[in-house]
């Protein structure tokens, strides 16, 4: 992403202002998910006081942590790392509060096993922001930096104003994502159903039942069925 805003020497000073420029510039990746992801790690490095490096992460029935974008190996390995030992902030208080602050990674005692092999991997102070909350699922932001201490109240304060921009700019690219590929389906579903209706003579509503009888035969999406007829010119075997 380029053109990634800094703050300013007062980084309460103009906050709104700064945030604003960092809005406009995540909606820019609109109907993205993944540039979306990319661009709120990468602007957030740039907007929060103390941060250094940035990975998100959805957490997944509140057992699996899946990192998604993060600007070097640090991020994604320690958010990795929660998913392999089972514990850590986004597998923990986070589900409790916006903001989890730890100052010192390595004598942090809520997740003994993770602090020290957090620590081992580079990170010295991090903090982690909700982005969203869907049932058992969580989007999380984490901020990472080498120093112990490196975070304040101020790094905080921006921190959760960033992340409220970033959680309504990933859920507009969603939606939009999401707008998209349901008229990608029902054209393929219209085309499919043009050729079963070319081919055997059937109506419309007949060439709709044919799918969504081999949908449930085969046990597939019915947009999958009707892919692979308009690319093979065949139904699948049931």
């Amino acid at each position: 992403m380029t053109d990634v805003p800094e703050m300013p020497a007062d980084p309460t000073e103009h906050l709104g202002e700064v945030m604003s420029r960092v809005a406009r510039q995540l909606q820019e990746e609109h109907g993205d998910v993944e540039g979306t992801l990319q661009a709120i790690t990468a602007s957030a490095v740039a907007a929060v006081p103390g941060a250094v490096e940035c990975g998100i992460s959805y957490v997944i029935g509140r057992r699996k942590v899946e990192p998604r974008a993060w600007t070097s190996e640090l991020p994604k390995a320690v958010d990795g790392l929660q998913d392999e030992i089972g514990e850590g902030p986004c597998l923990d208080a986070i589900w409790e509060e916006q903001v989890v602050r730890v100052d010192d990674v390595r004598t942090e005692q809520r997740w003994p096993r993770f602090a020290v092999r957090a620590a081992d991997l580079g990170a010295g102070s991090l903090m982690c922001f909700q982005l969203f909350v869907e049932g058992d699922n969580l989007g999380a932001m984490n901020l990472y930096a080498t120093e112990v201490g490196a975070f304040n109240e101020v790094s905080q304060e921006v921190g959760l104003m960033y992340a409220a921009h970033a959680a309504i700019a990933l859920a507009g690219a969603e939606h939009e994502q999401n707008l998209h590929s349901g008229m990608r389906n029902r054209d393929l579903i219209g085309q499919a159903k043009g050729i079963l209706m070319e081919r055997h003579k059937l109506t419309a509503d007949q060439a709709f039942g044919v799918l969504a009888r081999t949908s449930s035969l085969t046990n597939r999406k019915l947009n999958n069925i009707a892919d692979e007829l308009t690319s093979t010119g065949q139904l699948p075997d049931h």
